[in-house]
């Protein structure tokens, strides 16, 4: 699953894959906790990631919402900048 940004010791990702489910979304590790997150509503769809974590990996997502979108849409792998 490759990497499309890191930042504040949280590591976002997004698979590749034809399989893949919907509805469009995005994969997040930080420590030992994980999270998806429903790129639409930035929504955490699972996982356990502690609410300061979400609070920031929302913030990122909906300043970089289009781009991720278009990741997803076309499979085509690109890095995003971090949260600063």
């Amino acid at each position: 699953m490759p990497v499309i940004s890191r930042f504040y010791g949280l590591i976002i990702k997004m698979y590749f894959q034809q399989a893949e489910h919907n509805p469009p979304h995005f994969h997040v590790v930080y420590g030992e906790y994980m999270g998806a997150f429903d790129i639409k509503t930035l929504e955490m769809i699972e996982g356990d990631l502690p609410s300061k974590a979400q609070s920031l990996v929302r913030e990122w997502a909906e300043k970089y919402k289009e781009e991720l979108l278009k990741i997803w849409n076309t499979q085509e792998f690109t890095q995003i900048p971090p949260l600063e």
